[in-house]
């Protein structure tokens, strides 16, 4: 169910039912020149969709605001301020607990928010909330055989045959196809003289036109097979956190410690 299509009746109905909402995060981006600056968010919102259709559960407006600092230089690209960005992000979760969700799944559709969403949840644990925050990690050695199966290439990471893949079968008319390179675009490694290093241009460094790999292999038929398999490992997480009964105990006892040290 999507938030914004629900009446107001039927979300409070849903909200009761489930006391689950999703959010599904992404950016505006530059993914090569072929997939359209949106792909994160648009393919991330199609999933948490999709999978809520098996597994009952709310689904938040779609979410383009993350951390993507290191595609400033792009035309197209939204960024926030790292201040703002969290309290945004935090007072997004407080209304939906407001609403009377007491579960928050994360789903994040863009690896440069792992280090923004890694934190957001630590911090959680910084004053008690009427809900408590899940992130969903999709990975397990099925799901990587699977990629492996049925991708021709090697190289992935962003726009690459994966992603163009998803994105043919999730919105084929924005995908353009023949704006792909010829040949695989490796890492160019530019600050590999800095060993066991991150540096905020690290991923800059690597793909400077933020793009990865070679798309000109991806097809409709092979997004279906992933996203399919990607639809249902979300909605068992989903059913998973439906019946979980102990991380909302957990952070009671927690915080009824804090509150009496």
């Amino acid at each position: 169910m999507n938030w914004e299509k629900l009446t107001s009746p039927e979300f409070k109905a849903a909200a009761a039912e489930t006391s689950v909402c999703i959010i599904a995060f992404g950016v505006l981006e530059r993914h090569g020149d072929h997939l359209p600056l949106g792909t994160d968010y648009l393919n991330s919102h199609k999933l948490a969709t999709r999978a809520a259709e098996l597994e009952k559960a709310v689904v938040f407006p779609p979410f383009y605001f993350g951390q993507i600092y290191e595609a400033r230089c792009f035309p197209g690209t939204v960024t926030i301020s790292p201040t703002l960005l969290y309290q945004l992000i935090q007072e997004v979760m407080d209304e939906i607990g407001r609403n009377g969700f007491r579960k928050i799944i994360l789903l994040n559709g863009h690896g440069g928010n792992n280090g923004l969403l890694r934190f957001l949840v630590q911090a959680q644990l910084w004053a008690e909330k009427p809900y408590v925050v899940y992130w969903y990690q999709p990975s397990c050695p099925e799901r990587e055989e699977l990629y492996r199966k049925v991708c021709d290439t090697d190289v992935h990471g962003h726009a690459c045959e994966c992603e163009t893949s998803i994105s043919l079968y999730n919105h084929e008319e924005l995908v353009k196809m023949e704006a792909i390179p010829e040949g695989t675009r490796y890492p160019k490694r530019m600050l590999a003289h800095l060993p066991k290093n991150f540096s905020a241009l690290s991923w800059y460094g690597d793909y400077p036109e933020h793009y990865v790999g070679d798309a000109s292999a991806a097809t409709k038929e092979k997004g279906e097979l992933l996203m399919q398999n990607e639809v249902e490992l979300f909605a068992e997480y989903i059913a998973a956190v439906k019946k979980d009964e102990v991380l909302p105990l957990l952070s009671a006892e927690f915080h009824n410690k804090s509150r009496n040290l």
